[in-house]
């Protein structure tokens, strides 16, 4: 039997977003076969931006390797003892936007997202300029990637406030980048 429900976790963190005001709308789960890796996807978007045009991406990653190499940890641990925290699982939150005629400045942008995402939130902010074909103007696409580390030990011993730092910092990222789409995706 395994020390950490890691569907439960997910189910939970479901529940947990929607709480800090978000709207799951789909969950994958997918394992490798071979390596018994697993990814938990979920797809989400704050309340105000049903109609877009922004969309929130969760993904966890397990790498079972860790997942057993604490589930010995708390094996070995005398009885009522809290485990060490050693053992983490990546989180990736990435949010998405359309095209955008009219995008942002992605030194301002990065700069202005390290304010709202803080120390909780270290944000990685990247474009793609892509080309229909050779006579087509570039479209972009910015990129917004955060990655945070989920404990083991916060989720064996059920810290109930283990991601609300992270959540509302996403939402607050997400609340910046609505306010500012409008004027991004207007065609100049």
């Amino acid at each position: 039997m395994a020390v950490i429900d890691v569907a439960g976790f997910v189910a939970e963190l479901k529940d947990h977003v929607a709480d800090h005001g978000f709207h799951v709308h789909d969950e994958r789960h997918f394992v490798e076969t071979y390596s018994l890796r697993q990814a938990w996807e979920v797809d989400l978007h704050p309340e105000e931006a049903c109609g877009g045009p922004l969309d929130l991406h969760l993904a966890l990653e397990v790498d079972p390797r860790v997942l057993l190499s604490f589930e010995d940890l708390v094996i070995e641990l005398e009885e009522g003892a809290d485990p060490p925290d050693l053992h983490s699982f990546p989180l990736h939150f990435t949010w998405s936007l359309p095209p955008l005629p009219s995008g942002p400045d992605l030194l301002v942008l990065a700069t202005e997202l390290a304010g709202v995402g803080g120390p909780e939130l270290p944000l990685e902010v990247s474009a793609i300029d892509s080309f229909g074909s050779v006579t087509d103007a570039a479209e972009r696409t910015v990129g917004i990637v955060a990655r945070v580390d989920v404990s083991l030990a916060g989720v064996y011993t059920g810290e109930a406030e283990l991601l609300c730092q992270v959540l509302e910092r996403c939402l607050g990222v997400s609340e910046y980048l609505l306010e500012r789409s409008p004027v991004w995706l207007d065609t100049p």
